[in-house]
């Protein structure tokens, strides 16, 4: 088959890799669409140590199964492969499982590629009046259910409804659409990238801004450098809530002070747990989560090229897709 297989720091080769076995309770899928994540991207950068190259990188994936008894079911994938049986699965929080697994890091390959495997019980099917092209989102949109979830329901109930999101990159405008389909109506998106932010304003239903003005109930830090953790510091209001999802540098930025003296709480999200996931996928299909046409479309095989212009700031939309079908220049 072929795949894009991360070879060192920004680089990226296309080439012929062998396919994929299916293990006992797994199957193989054709990728259909697999969206570009941050977490590729800083692998890409060379700043993440849990993905070596060579590795085919990719979790955002959407497909159809090929072979046995659901043969040419479609499907949306969650990426995170737990045990079930540990004390945080069975608490049904799954995503912190000791031994978890995610495609796109070692010992499993990732869904840049025509094909990939993955256990039976991870797939979500996906009805036929919805494109496969938009259910590749249920992973990032799964990712800020999670996180908006767990930032509201640790707000004091005295607290207002006004919400702050850093950042209006896909994690970002996914968890302000998240936080509207959860009946939070005041939401800012805090974009500096000019171009980033007419788009979002003009195509994706949120407001966004270069800053913001004001306290904030619930913040939520989708980018995660110290910058943005001092912003988040700041505009969390007395008793707020920040979220943390963003994985941008470790350290450095949060006015540990304030926090203690306002009694902001800092939550810490990881991926989403598999109800999470389920309830994002029906979501998405019930049209709560709005059009989701924010994507850009591109070959698998143009992937390289892709990379290279979200490094450079070139791309408006929130979120390229690549579809292994679609064969480049």
């Amino acid at each position: 088959m072929k795949a894009l297989v991360y070879t060192g720091v920004e680089t990226l080769a296309y080439r012929d890799v062998p396919n994929p076995s299916p293990d006992v309770g797994e199957v193989l899928i054709r990728v259909e669409s697999s969206g570009i994540c941050g977490s590729d991207m800083h692998a890409y950068l060379g700043h993440d140590d849990r993905r070596p190259a060579p590795l085919i990188l990719g979790h955002e994936a959407a497909g159809v199964i090929i072979g046995g008894p659901r043969d040419g079911e479609r499907v949306t994938i969650n990426p995170l492969v737990t045990c079930g049986t540990c004390p945080a699965c069975v608490a049904g929080r799954d995503n912190l499982c000791s031994t978890r697994q995610i495609i796109s890091m070692p010992p499993r390959e990732g869904a840049f590629a025509d094909f990939v495997t993955m256990p039976e019980t991870n797939l979500v099917s996906v009805p036929d009046a919805v494109s496969l092209d938009k259910a590749a989102l249920a992973e990032p949109l799964a990712v800020s259910w999670h996180a908006a979830r767990l930032g509201l329901e640790a707000l004091h109930p005295w607290a207002d409804r006004r919400a702050v999101v850093i950042g209006g990159g896909a994690i970002g405008l996914a968890a302000a659409l998240a936080l509207k389909a959860m009946e939070i109506d005041d939401i800012v998106v805090i974009e500096p990238n000019d171009v980033r932010r007419a788009y979002l304003n003009d195509h994706c239903g949120v407001e966004a801004k270069a800053e913001a003005e004001g306290l904030f109930a619930v913040v939520v830090d989708a980018v995660g450098y110290a910058a943005t953790r001092a912003m988040a510091s700041q505009l969390a209001s007395p008793g707020g809530v920040i979220v943390h999802i963003g994985l941008g540098e470790d350290v450095g930025g949060l006015d540990i002070r304030r926090m203690t003296l306002q009694e902001i709480s800092f939550i810490g999200t990881y991926t989403y747990t598999a109800k999470d996931f389920r309830d994002t996928a029906q979501a998405m299909f019930d049209g709560r989560l709005g059009a989701l046409d924010w994507t850009e479309i591109r070959p698998l095989s143009d992937g390289n090229t892709a990379f290279r212009d979200i490094r450079a700031g070139l791309i408006p939309n929130p979120k390229i897709i690549l579809k292994p079908a679609i064969q480049g220049d």
